[in-house]
């Protein structure tokens, strides 16, 4: 790893032996990009930039690349909408949940939203 000077800043060059390592141990499986990058003491942000760049040049290879990945008998049409089932689950009555504090008392409470006027003059007496 050598330093080089721009403008003041100083900028860290890596051999291309390095960056083959690094690359060479984020292609193994179960390895996050992250966890390389932080053991090699670089920023994850340079190495997906040293994956695209050896996958090909830029954005355009990420959408290449994530193109091939989809396989052809994908079900998501061109417009990218993917149907899905869902199961029918009743519906969850409304409710107001509240848990009160005063002195050495602490409730929980749980009131019929329906009821909200009741709960309100409740919470009022309560109160005072």
């Amino acid at each position: 790893m050598d330093n080089e000077v721009n403008g003041g800043r100083r900028r860290r060059t890596h051999s291309p032996a390095f960056k083959a390592q690094v690359l060479q141990a984020c292609r193994q499986t179960g390895v996050s990009i992250a966890a390389v990058a932080l053991s090699n003491g670089l920023n994850v942000n340079l190495v997906r930039r040293w994956l695209n760049e050896r996958d090909g040049s830029g954005a355009a290879a990420a959408g290449t690349q994530a193109t091939q990945l989809r396989p052809s008998s994908s079900p998501i049409g061109g417009d990218g909408f993917v149907p899905v089932q869902l199961a029918d689950r009743p519906a969850e009555a409304a409710a107001i949940r509240l848990e009160l504090r005063r002195a050495s008392v602490a409730m929980s409470v749980i009131w019929p939203a329906q009821e909200a006027a009741a709960c309100g003059a409740w919470l009022r007496d309560w109160l005072r």
